[in-house]
């Protein structure tokens, strides 16, 4: 019998996947914590890794309960790849592993640079980033060097917001500090078509919608442009009101949107239509 214990916790304050991205993007400003356990021993544990700048994080999927052999990359063309050529959570045993900055140590706290792991997530152990053995640059990576060489070219959609989408954004970004704008330009410049991971989907209505963590984007895609609408919470007003659902992410920041804009219109008066089918959906 195998038995695992995590040694610590991480604190990001990233509670949404949607938040935390699929690779740690190293010029973000961002700064986090690890939390070890107490009274286990592991400040002795810690002696000497303040000499390292970075350290590899394994640690567990603890949002999946399930795997798959065959599994859609939220990155490139929706096509299904073996889970072991993946860097998937859905694996028979949910283990991830990262490569972080390490700025500094104080007691049991670790400070790390920009990491892609969601608060709370269960650390199992610590090891040392050696570069003369854990890089190897010119090694071939599959199908990863086809999909980074087309990824390396400028984004094919050009993404804009409508008057009342950019209200939206901007009263969410003012008034609540959420602001997923940067990501979703990011997705939707690189393939608006529908994509199960991606969280893109095609309404009855004939527009497109994608899951921005608690939230939803409607947009349209007329050839290389696209245009998001309207910004709408990903719960509808009777599940939030609901007694338990306090943990719902979001929740005050939903219920006072909706109160504001309790009705998106499907297509503003200052919008044009911009529905056709995406050309690169079928690819």
């Amino acid at each position: 019998m195998l038995a695992l214990e995590p040694i610590g916790y991480i604190r990001t304050g990233k509670h949404l996947k949607f938040a935390a991205l699929h690779q740690p993007e190293e010029a973000a400003p961002e700064s986090h914590v690890l939390e070890m356990q107490p009274g286990r021993g592991y400040q002795d544990g810690l002696r000497d890794l303040d000499g390292f700048s970075r350290i590899w994080l394994i640690w567990w999927f603890h949002k999946n309960t399930s795997w798959r052999p065959m599994v859609l990359p939220p990155r490139g063309p929706a096509v299904r790849r073996g889970v072991f050529a993946t860097r998937s959570p859905h694996r028979p045993n949910p283990l991830g592993i990262t490569p972080v900055q390490l700025r500094r140590i104080d007691g049991l706290l670790l400070h790390l640079g920009p990491c892609d792991l969601i608060d709370g997530t269960p650390i199992f152990d610590i090891k040392p980033y050696i570069p003369a053995y854990d890089s190897f640059p010119s090694e071939p990576a599959g199908w990863i060097d086809s999909l980074d060489a087309a990824l390396a070219a400028p984004p094919p959609f050009v993404v804009s917001l409508s008057p009342l989408a950019q209200a939206q954004a901007d009263w969410l970004q003012s008034h609540w500090e959420i602001d997923f704008q940067p990501r979703l330009a990011q997705l939707l410049g690189r393939d608006p078509s529908p994509h199960r991971t991606r969280r893109i989907k095609r309404a009855a209505d004939g527009l497109l919608s994608i899951g921005c963590g608690a939230w939803r984007a409607h947009f349209a895609v007329l050839g290389s442009a696209v245009q998001v609408l309207f910004l709408e919470p990903g719960f509808p007003l009777r599940f939030l009101h609901r007694p338990g659902r306090e943990a719902v992410p979001d929740l005050a920041a939903q219920l006072a949107f909706l109160e504001r804009w309790p009705a998106a219109a499907p297509l503003p008066p200052s919008s044009p239509q911009m529905v056709e089918e995406n050309p690169r959906e079928a690819t």
